[in-house]
């Protein structure tokens, strides 16, 4: 009996227990269509107007924005894709892989590849943890600059009972996304597996009831 790489349930065999699993294999499967999107968002939102001088001069705007273009970029999904299709191959004693023509062709070869070893991936490798919080990671990486449009906010649980050093409750509100199998407040980053659930849900009703 071992423990899942990302949620830290135990699991019989493996390194990704059936959950975490899928979430990978649908993260994988949505990186090229997410490359596409992001490209509406390189254009930098336009700053907003202030009160001030009529002589005062604005500041050109960035032609491009910049955490957008490092995603799409040599080093952003296609680099963390590709460097991990790379380790697949060399863990299971493949040649190296060749790469795509240009970028987006190079991000659905990658991510296809490592989707058509997502069983080997779970059962097999130990590295699998890994893989799966990275392309989390970067997956929110995304959702925090195409929003709602691309990703639905997920389940509402209550507010985060994580306490700080001074006594005080964190109290953000956590939500469970869908396909998740964590629990992870995006404001203290505390995190709450499955195993934790119960003692969760009991944490949130009795801060609610105090609150009230």
């Amino acid at each position: 009996m071992t423990t899942c790489g990302m949620c830290e349930t135990p699991v019989e065999h493996g390194y990704l227990c059936p959950g975490c699993t899928r979430a990978l294999a649908d993260r994988l499967q949505r990186m090229p269509r997410l490359y596409t999107a992001l490209g509406a968002f390189l254009a930098p939102a336009a700053a907003p107007e202030t009160g001030g001088s009529r002589t005062g001069r604005a500041e050109a705007p960035l032609p491009v924005s910049e955490p957008v273009l490092n995603l799409r970029g040599p080093g952003g999904m296609v680099g963390v894709l590709e460097d991990w299709r790379a380790a697949l191959h060399t863990a299971r004693r493949w040649h190296p892989p060749t790469p795509g023509v240009e970028i987006t062709n190079r991000v659905a070869l990658a991510a296809a590849a490592l989707i058509h070893s997502i069983e080997w991936i779970s059962t097999c490798w130990p590295e699998a943890g890994d893989l799966a919080h990275e392309i989390r990671d970067l997956d929110n990486d995304i959702a925090s600059i195409i929003g709602a449009r691309e990703r639905p906010v997920g389940t509402r649980l209550g507010p985060c009972p994580a306490e700080h050093a001074d006594g005080t409750l964190c109290g953000a509100v956590l939500r469970l996304p869908p396909g998740e199998q964590v629990v992870t407040c995006r404001w203290c980053t505390t995190t709450y597996p499955p195993a934790m659930w119960t003692q969760l849900k009991q944490l949130i009703d009795h801060d609610t009831e105090q609150a009230a």
